[in-house]
């Protein structure tokens, strides 16, 4: 089996080869590839990831490159987890929304908008390329905005299914909370990627007991604490809501605090510099300690659980992915891209039956969508207008005023990423 990782020199990427190692029965992988433009970087990630293989007796091959058609040709499953513009752009999405008093953040919002402009075209591009070379291979998207991401994908017609870690997180969290393994917590996890609800916890499986209201009675102060939300805000959901809420329940909140504070992209590029330096050292042969900060965390089972089933090799029956509602949401249209818990097999992902859903989230999801469907047209057909059109649209943005500046910013910060501008 062929694994190919795109973005393979990013400081990630020990994570997930540490997962290839310690999981191999799981997902008995032959050879994985890294390619990445950045040779400099690649060489020092692809050093670390043969030590890793090499400490855990991994019979496997790592090898890298910075051709694309050769390091898809043959894959089985090629994982996308690129950054274009790197932490440079990122820098500059988390700053100019926050002048005109909007969260900057690199996922959501104007900012989210500017990195899914800047991805979009780059991963279809990738995509068609893989389908030229090896049209049976599928694509998993670790890249962000997965949502949009996804949904270009998919559009297009590619194998294709989002994968992000929210989920896993609060799956290993929410068992060592209640002394249970995690393979026994199964999540009602429902909404967009990066706007998700658990809605119940249930003990066993998809039809076990559900816990969550023992969890939040017992554990409600701790969760709320890292959310980082009012514990009776909790209560009165009587969810448990991902920690990118927080965007929504407490904007202007938020924004207060990212004027006051160095934005994480300035905090992750410097943690990217000492991780970078400590994989150099030849003595290093394993995933540093401080690669659990850089965030990501579960990642790697997350991505050995979703190829395996994909391939047909097994992987847990039942996970959080991002494929088409078709149906699952009843008040989304069939072609919007959501999360939720899917059987995954070599067919690719059939949403589970999902509860009705609250009007107090499902309101907010289909707010969420229709600023996806728009940034989706932006980023495939590009203009101001489009640019204008899907910030107008965003429930964090919504004032004209304010999408007729942040068009201007996010432009004039990007265009050396915008074939249009």
């Amino acid at each position: 089996m062929k694994l190919t990782v795109i973005g393979g020199g990013s400081t990630y990427t020990p994570e997930l080869v540490d997962g290839f190692a310690r999981l191999r029965d799981t997902l008995p992988v032959e050879e994985v590839v890294l390619m990445d433009p950045a040779q400099d970087r690649l060489e020092l990630v692809g050093g670390l990831a043969r030590r890793i293989f090499a400490r855990q007796d991994h019979t496997g091959r790592i090898t890298t490159t910075s051709n694309l058609d050769e390091a898809v040709d043959g894959a089985d499953a090629v994982l996308l987890q690129l950054r274009v513009g790197g932490q440079a752009a990122r820098l500059q999405d988390e700053t100019w929304p926050l002048e005109c008093g909007c969260v900057g953040q690199e996922t959501t919002g104007a900012g989210g908008l500017a990195k899914a402009l800047r991805t979009v075209p780059v991963v279809l591009d990738i995509a068609d390329r893989v389908r030229r070379t090896n049209p049976r291979a599928w694509i998993i998207d670790f890249t962000n905005p997965v949502g949009i991401v996804t949904r270009a994908l998919l559009q297009a017609g590619h194998k294709a299914v989002g994968l992000c870690n929210v989920a896993i997180g609060l799956q290993r969290k929410f068992a060592a909370l209640l002394s249970a393994a995690p393979s026994d917590i199964h999540l009602d996890h429902v909404g967009l990627n990066h706007l998700t609800w658990e809605t119940a916890v249930r003990l066993g499986g998809p039809e076990g007991e559900d816990v969550l209201p023992k969890l939040l009675g017992e554990h409600g102060e701790r969760i709320a604490a890292d959310l980082r939300l009012p514990r009776p805000l909790l209560d009165t959901l009587g969810v448990v809501p991902s920690y990118y809420l927080r965007y929504y329940y407490a904007h202007d909140e938020v924004v207060r605090e990212l004027r006051t504070k160095p934005s994480r992209a300035a905090e992750v590029a410097a943690m990217e510099s000492e991780l970078l330096a400590l994989y150099a050292d030849p003595a290093l042969h394993e995933k540093p300690e401080l690669l659990g900060k850089r965030g990501g965390a579960f990642y790697s089972e997350a991505a050995v659980d979703l190829a395996a089933a994909l391939l047909g090799g097994g992987g847990t029956p039942y996970q959080a992915v991002n494929t088409y509602n078709r149906g699952t949401l009843p008040f989304l249209p069939d072609d919007a891209v959501i999360e939720v818990q899917a059987a995954v097999g070599a067919q690719g992902a059939t949403p589970l039956p999902v509860h009705p859903v609250d009007p107090l989230y499902a309101g907010l999801m289909a707010g969420v969508t229709a600023y996806e469907h728009l940034a989706l047209e932006a980023a495939l057909h590009g203009g101001r207008e489009r640019v204008f059109r899907a910030l107008l649209s965003h429930p964090l943005i919504g004032q004209y005023a304010y999408a007729e500046t942040l068009t201007d910013r996010l432009i004039a910060h990007n265009r050396e990423h915008l074939a249009w501008a």
